[in-house]
Parts: structure tokens; C-alpha cells; sequence
């Protein structure tokens, strides 16, 4: 939708001490977003002329956070007069004097309201002066409750703690959210008073000042009441949580991606998994992470901000800031760290680990090694228990593995080291030094036998009894 005469208006000034928290509540995440970022994101599907955040509490954090998402935002601090009243009042002053449009209310802390209902709701306010959204709630306790009169039109809103038992009783519930004809709204604002518990300056007196100036007031209803469910405390926002969840793997179920049990399985917002892919129990897509056509993903992984290639296998796996390549298999209990690098037809096994390492089509290391600041060329093989000593203590050096080359198992490359192509080295070596390509590569220290040490220096342990057993055996036979 494109209204250039729209400016959208984000309540985000509240302490949010329910959440009992050194983080703004705004600032809490929810699918992979700060709360605010989801309110942001749906503000902008209207393509407003502009977007006004009102802060006050860590207006320091949250301005921040403003810049990066939505970089053209006006921050406007609220000051010592409480209320959302005044909130929009100063951020109704923020916006250029020459705006006579539409403005809308958003809250911060209601991030599941989606652009589809934003957008009914500036359709629906054609033609008004004030238009509410409402909800039906469950449980309505500590929510604005929306009256009407003997007609069923709108009359009024009475805050929770203001209201009377009868008027506890109703359940269509104020959600926070409006929209309004911004001549009227400056009109009344400043006549906003503080007379309720709180003393507080509410937007909710505006309508009734409003429809005395002969404005036209209505309510658009939503049915689906998690649309406008506030986050107030850490309950609330695992629950939101939970809901939002439910819908993004609905959404990728219906996109063509098996989801074996959604109720083990988070995915963040930002997360794109194509066709015919398959997620298993117990695991979790966080930030730009990325699934291929059918890859199968899991179980019980975590992978943020990762690439998983076409027909790509990743089981029991953490993995940050890594790209998996097409048919590429990692797992189990394999830990990628950023900057690592697998490609196609590759794998990496059970118990490794890497960082800033890029390991070439169809090469392996397929188990119990450490790979950091490595590149390994293709179809190579790594060794059981090899490290790449990489960290002299004081800085980290980089070791250069080349194509076709097997490596022994309990091998150390120390860097900086290169081992070139088609080279081998046998089992236990140390390489300190380049290896050049096609040679082989040992380092071993010749095997000493001491007979009768374990019966001279371990006499009557168990070890000796059985050592004289099986020499009592050898010389009997």
C-alpha cells in the first residue's frame, strides 16, 4: 500500500519494569528481532512519509537500535509529563507542520500485529476522525476495555484501573493501536488532562474530545487477539514467542518444507529454507540462515546465520557463520565457528571442530580434529585426531592443505605450514616444515621394549598378574 500521507508514530518511551531487566524492554527478541524491529518492520509495509519513535527510558539504546533498523526515523524524547497522550503529543509536534495526513499509533511492544492488519486499518479509517483497533480477550485483566452504547456504537475507553467491576467484565479490549486525522489530533492533544489513577496523560481521552469537535469515531475488530498481544514480562514474551514460532513454521510447512515436530523446532524471521527441505526434532534456525532444496537439517542443531547447500546433511551439529555445500554431510556433534568453509560432496565429521577454515569439494575430516585458519584443498582426507596448531601464543598462522592429499591419524600441523598436493604423512607426525607435493611426510622416534618392567616396578597390581599369567602361557606352549 502507498500513502505518502502517512506518519506512523511508535510508542517506545516505557521503563517496562515487569521485566525486571538491565535491557530495555523494546529491546528484548522475539524470532530473532528486538521487539521493536518487529513493530518497525510492519510500520514500514505502509510506505509511511514518516516514522516517529517516541524514547525516553535507555533512549540511548533504543535510538540505536532505530538508526540501524529504520534509518530515517525521527527520535523524539519523551519529557517528565507521563502518559501515551503526551507520547504522541511530542511526537505529533516532531512531524513537519505541514503534514495533514493520517497518523497511526503504534505500541513497541506488540510485535505480532502484521502488515495485513495495518493495512485494513488505514482502509477502514477512510472517511474518520479516530479509528481504534480492538480485540476480544480471553482474559482482559489490566487491558483498556472499549464501551459502546445501547446501539453497539462506540462511546468511550476506560483503562483497566480506572474502570468500574461492570465495565471489568467486558472483554473487548483496547489494543493500542490507531489511527487518527492529524488535524483533530493536534487540535486536542493539548487538552489532554491527568484526572484518572494514574495521573497520567492518556491517548485513549483524545476520541471523546475528538467526537465533541463533531469528529467521526469507529472501531476496526480484530479476531485473531494474538495480533495485538502486548509483551509486559518474560512469561508474555515466551508465550508471544511461542505463538510467533508456531506461525513461521506453519508458514514453512505450507511453503513445501517438512517440519517433523514444530514444537521442538524454532526458526527466526530472517530464515529461508526452500522446497522439499526437512527439519528434524530439536533444532533451531536463528538469524540468516539459509536452507536449501533438500537439505535435512538436524536433529537437535543450531545453526545461526548459515548457508546449508542442496541435498546437504547437518546432524547434532552448532554451527555460526559457516556455509555448507551442496550434498555436503556434518555431523554428529560437529561444531562450525565462524568463517568455516565446507564444500560440496565434503564432510565434516563426529567431534570436529573449525574456524576460519575453508575445506575444498569432496574433502574430509571426518573425525576428533580441531581445523582453524586453514584452507584444504579438494578431495582430501584428514586424518582421525589431527590438529592444526594454529596460535603460537602471541598470533595465528595459517596452514595450506592441498588437493588429493592423506593425512595420518594424530597428525599436528604446525603453522604457518603447507602440505602440498598428492602428499601423504603416516601416523603421529608432527609437521613442522612445507611438505612438497607428492612426498610423504613422518616424524617417529624409534619404539623401545623393556621386558619385565610391569612385574620389576608394579609388583602383585593386577597388571603384573596377568603379564605373569600370559608368560607362564607362552612358555608353556
Amino acid at each position: 500500500m502507498t500513502d505518502p500521507r502517512i506518519a506512523v508514530v511508535v510508542l517506545a518511551a516505557g521503563q517496562g519494569t515487569r521485566m525486571k531487566s538491565t535491557t530495555p524492554k523494546v529491546l528484548h527478541r522475539l524470532a530473532g528481532l528486538p521487539l521493536i524491529a518487529h513493530v518497525l518492520r510492519t510500520a514500514e509495509s505502509l510506505q509511511p512519509e514518516h516514522v516517529a519513535v517516541v524514547v525516553r527510558h535507555e533512549r540511548d539504546r533504543v535510538a540505536a537500535e532505530v538508526a540501524e533498523r529504520t534509518p530515517d526515523a525521527i527520535v523524539v524524547d519523551q519529557d517528565e509529563v507521563p502518559g501515551t497522550g503526551r507520547a504522541v503529543e511530542v511526537a505529533v509536534d516532531a512531524l513537519p507542520a505541514d503534514f495533514d495526513g493520517v497518523v497511526v499509533v503504534l505500541s513497541a511492544d506488540v510485535p505480532l500485529l502484521d502488515p495485513p492488519s495495518l493495512m485494513s486499518l488505514v482502509s477502514a479509517h477512510a472517511g474518520n476522525a479516530v479509528t481504534f483497533v480492538s480485540a476480544i480477550a480471553p482474559d482482559p485483566t489490566g487491558l483498556g476495555r472499549i464501551l459502546r452504547d445501547g446501539d453497539g456504537a462506540f462511546s468511550g475507553v476506560v483503562e483497566h484501573k480506572d474502570a468500574t467491576d461492570a465495565q471489568r467484565m467486558i472483554t473487548e479490549t483496547n489494543a493500542g493501536i490507531y489511527a487518527f486525522d492529524v488535524t483533530h489530533l493536534r487540535a486536542v492533544l493539548p487538552g489532554i488532562g491527568t484526572d484518572n489513577a494514574q495521573r497520567e496523560k492518556y491517548i485513549t481521552d483524545a476520541p471523546a474530545l475528538i467526537a465533541a469537535r463533531g469528529g467521526r469515531i469507529d472501531v476496526l475488530t480484530l479476531t485473531d487477539p494474538w495480533l495485538v498481544a502486548g509483551v509486559n514480562d518474560r512469561s508474555q514474551l515466551a508465550d508471544a514467542g511461542r505463538e510467533l514460532n508456531a506461525r513461521i513454521v506453519r508458514r514453512h510447512q505450507l511453503a513445501g518444507v517438512t517440519v517433523r515436530d514444530p514444537a521442538s523446532t524454532w526458526i527466526d524471521l530472517d530464515v529461508t529454507i526452500e522446497p522439499d527441505a526437512e527439519i528434524l526434532p530439536g533444532t533451531a534456525l536463528e538469524g540468516a540462515t539459509a536452507i536449501a532444496a533438500g537439505a535435512v537439517v538436524g536433529p537437535d542443531s543450531t545453526l545461526r546465520d548459515t548457508e546449508v547447500g542442496v541435498g546437504a546433511r547437518v546432524s547434532r551439529t552448532d554451527a555460526t557463520l559457516a556455509v555448507i555445500g551442496d550434498r555436503a554431510t556434518v555431523g554428529p556433534f560437529a561444531f562450525l565457528r565462524p568463517g568455516s568453509y565446507l564444500g560440496e560432496d565434503g564432510k565434516i565429521g563426529t567431534f570436529v571442530e573449525t574456524k576460519n577454515a575453508r575445506i575444498g569439494r569432496g574433502s574430509k575430516v571426518p573425525h576428533l580434529s580441531y581445523v582453524g585458519d586453514a584452507d584444504i584443498g579438494e578431495e582430501s582426507n584428514i586424518g582421525a585426531n589431527t590438529i592444526f596448531a594454529n596460535y603460537d601464543g602471541v598470533a595465528k598462522h595459517h596452514t595450506d592443505v592441498g588437493s588429493h592429499v592423506r593425512t595420518g591419524s594424530h597428525n599436528v600441523f604446525v603453522a604457518p605450514v603447507r602440505i602440498g598436493d598428492g602428499a601423504y604423512t603416516g601416523a603421529g607426525t608432527t609437521v613442522r616444515k612445507d611438505v612438497p607435493a607428492g612426498s610423504l611426510a613422518i616424524s617417529f622416534a624409534p619404539q623401545r621394549i623393556t621386558e619385565g618392567w610391569v612385574e620389576e616396578h608394579r609388583p602383585g597390581s593386577a597388571a603384573a598378574q596377568a603379564a605373569t599369567a600370559a608368560l607362564e602361557d607362552a612358555h608353556g606352549e
